[in-house]
């Protein structure tokens, strides 16, 4: 394997399926099943998930709601997605931790570098939940402080694109696949990876990413194993 130990990032509406909000059973457990398969390759594996399917505090100030409270309920979002990843990694006996930036000593440690290291290290997978604790923060900055955190060799951005385009391949068909791409090339030609705090956080770090589709069964452990599946953003 090229990477041996890496943050995949999953956003919250992936989780939706076919659905228009929630969670589908169907999609989290192929989910859990490509995780399990490069778990048993040695890979160590850590997790942050968005809540979007759930609730999102940005669409929630612009309706009148405070944003610091809209924030602090998305990031409860992100928990109750990491729950329902642990147990469907749980039910095919995939050891698992979840650590949250928020105290719920109930459901969930609280994050602690140290600790995180250590579950990796012993093949659990480690799913962190509540984002970075702070309202203003997305999950992509939680995603690449995480990874920075725990030292992972990259970012495994799981989409339902299975790259980055010149432009929304979805909208238009004529949108060219980057199959490398530059930090700088991303900025300068206005490319949407991340939110510009996590993307440039990525970068000032020389934390590389990989934007893939991570709906597409296999495709997972082909990206660790370093095959040329989605778009690689490197220095």
């Amino acid at each position: 394997m090229q990477y041996k130990r890496i943050l995949l990032k999953l956003s919250g509406e992936a989780l939706m399926g076919e659905r228009s909000h929630g969670i589908d059973p169907n999609r989290i457990a192929e989910y859990a099943k490509d995780i399990k398969e490069i778990v048993a390759f040695g890979v160590q594996v850590a997790i942050v998930i968005g809540g979007g399917n759930i609730f999102r505090g940005v669409a929630a100030a612009s309706n009148g709601m405070d944003r610091v409270q809209g924030d602090y309920m998305g990031m409860l979002a992100t928990c109750i997605n990491g729950m329902a990843l642990q147990s469907a990694l749980e039910d095919l006996e995939v050891p698992t931790r979840l650590q949250t930036a928020l105290k719920i000593e109930a459901i969930a440690e609280p994050y602690i570098k140290r600790r995180a290291v250590r579950h990796l290290e012993k093949g659990r997978v480690v799913i962190f939940g509540a984002g970075t604790g702070n309202p203003f923060f997305t999950t992509d900055s939680a995603a690449v402080l995480r990874a920075i955190e725990i030292d992972a060799d990259v970012i495994l951005k799981g989409t339902r694109v299975d790259g980055i385009y010149t432009a929304d391949p979805e909208k238009d068909k004529s949108a060219q696949k980057f199959e490398n791409i530059s930090f700088k090339e991303v900025l300068s030609k206005g490319l949407k990876v991340m939110d510009m705090t996590a993307f440039t956080l990525s970068q000032e770090n020389e934390l590389p990413i990989i934007v893939f589709d991570m709906n597409k069964s296999g495709n997972l452990k082909k990206v660790v194993k370093g095959e040329p599946i989605g778009t690689l953003v490197n220095l």
